[in-house]
Order: C-alpha cells, then structure tokens, then sequence
C-alpha cells in the first residue's frame, strides 16, 4: 500500500473520530454556523434572553471566542449558556444545566455573577455551589418587567429634561453610574484608574443608550438601555440622587425614560428588579411595566 493511500486513510480515520467526539459532547462552543439556531434560541423568550442575544448580534462569537456554550440534542442546539465575566443560561432544561455545570465547574476565577430566568439559575447554582461557594450575595427572586405601553398613553406626566446623555458629559456621568454601581452591588466598579469603566460608559453614551437628567452640571438620574435585541430593550443602572429621593421625581424621570426607548430603540421596555426594592417596584408598576417572568443573580 503506498504512503499515499495510508495517509488519506488516517485522514479519513481522524475525520471520523473528529465527528463522533463533536456529536457525542452534548456540550460545545457556538460557532458562527449555529448563529441563526442560537438567535432563534433567544427568541423563544426575547425579554428574558435579551441579554445573550445581544451579546450575539454585537459579533461575540468572534470576538470573544469560546464564551457562547451550546447544548446540542438530537443534532440540534436545545441551550446556551454565556460565559464570561457573567454566567447567563438561556432555555436551559436539567440535561443542559448538569452538562454545563460539568463544563465549567473550574471557570470560578472568572466569574463575577450568574444570572437569568430563575428556575435555571438557582439549578446551575446547586451544582456549581459546592466549588464555587459561598456566594457574596444570592438575589434570588427578581422580577423581570416589561411594557409596550408609552406612558404618556397611560396620562403620566414626564420629566421634560431627561434626555440622552451627550459625549461632553461622560466625566459627569461616571460618578453617578459609579455610585449606582457600589450601591447595587457592593463594591466600586473599578480599582484604581477609571479609564476601562470610563470607556464602558462613553460606548453607551455614544450608543445613545444612556439617558439623564443633568441639574447645574451634576447628573442627578441616570438610566442605561444594556441589552438591545429582537425588539427588546433592556433598561439597567437606573439611579436617582440619595437627596432627591422621596420627593417625587422617579416616576415622572422614569416614565420619560421608557417614553424614550419605546419611541427611539424597541418596542418594548424590560428590566429586572430586587423583590426587597419596594420603592423602585411601584415606581416601575406606575410606569406601565408588568412581571413577565422571574429573574435570579448570584453574586459571586
């Protein structure tokens, strides 16, 4: 037999051996063929999956390679799974949780949360818990909202001078998004040099994705669309001066900033919210918003 004929058979061999290995591990990395079944993945539940969904149509399957896990069955994708700073499982049923919790149960180091529809978070949890507990802090019901309704159609009354916040204005920005931050989750956002967060909020702002209320040059409200897909916008960071609370102003800043976004980038409005956060709660129902579903976050 000649050199030829035994090297294309090994060819032959390895490709085979290659396919099987890929068909046998339920789990794999989502490359740029699977993006249309991911995509349709996302849209079973478009306001619980804005998140990953957007993170798909901003090209992270080829900048941040290997950070979009799939869960195959069948021959089709049936999961995902986001995996970098954030862990954020999209349509996961028990199969998919145990695969991935097997696939990154060493990936501890990277992760600063997990988060998502919350029967899938709190089952990711329990198998990953026992490596990489304890948590710092396990959110673990979170109202997830959402409206299509202008709230102006609901007679409310906006505050004229929320508006998108413009590139001049990112040094006032950063601290209120800071402080929001810190408040939320315990800790700054950065350490040391501001430059990466600062970065962070002037690619929002030059998204036209962050939206304020700007008092003698100080930011006094802020709120950021993060998540923007199928339709869907997701508001996030929303943060009212500590001196201006109680004094009515959240709701009308609010109601402006979903006005905002149903007019200008989605046709609907979503965000997640603490259950314990009953203030922030009634100002959200006031404005139109309605639970849609659960949300659950473990701060790690």
């Amino acid at each position: 037999m000649s050199a030829r004929v035994l090297l294309l058979r090994r060819g032959a061999i390895q490709g085979t051996i290659a396919r099987v290995l890929r068909t046998s591990t339920p789990v794999v990395a989502v490359g740029h063929r699977d993006i249309d079944a991911a995509l349709d993945l996302c849209a079973a539940d478009r306001v619980a999956n804005v998140f990953v969904a957007t993170k798909i149509l901003e090209g992270a399957i080829a900048n941040q390679p290997g950070s979009l896990l799939g869960f195959r069955s069948n021959g089709r994708l049936r999961s995902l799974l986001w995996t970098s700073a954030n862990v954020v499982p999209v349509e996961c049923h028990n199969d998919a949780v145990q695969a991935f919790a097997d696939r990154i149960v060493g990936w501890r180091r990277q992760c600063a949360s997990i988060f998502g529809p919350q029967d899938a978070v709190g089952a990711l949890w329990r198998r990953l818990a026992g490596t990489w507990g304890p948590a710092r802090s396990i959110r673990a019901r979170q109202p997830l909202m959402a409206t299509t309704t202008p709230p102006s159609a609901l007679g409310l009354a906006l505050d004229p001078q929320v508006r998108f916040a413009t590139l001049a204005e990112v040094d006032a920005v950063l601290p209120a998004a800071a402080r929001m931050f810190t408040d939320e989750i315990g800790y700054p956002p950065y350490a040391g040099s501001s430059r990466g967060y600062r970065q962070a909020i002037s690619g929002l702002i030059h998204l036209r994705r962050t939206l304020v209320r700007v008092d003698a040059g100080e930011v006094i409200f802020k709120a950021d669309v993060g998540s923007n897909a199928g339709g869907v916008a997701q508001i996030q960071g929303v943060w009212l001066h500590p001196g201006l609370r109680g004094r009515g102003m959240a709701v009308p800043a609010m109601a402006a900033v979903t006005e905002l976004v149903l007019a200008e980038i989605a046709d609907t409005a979503s965000l997640y919210v603490n259950d314990y956060n009953v203030a922030a709660r009634a100002t959200y129902l006031h404005c139109g918003f309605r639970d849609v579903g659960n949300f659950a976050t473990v701060l790690m």
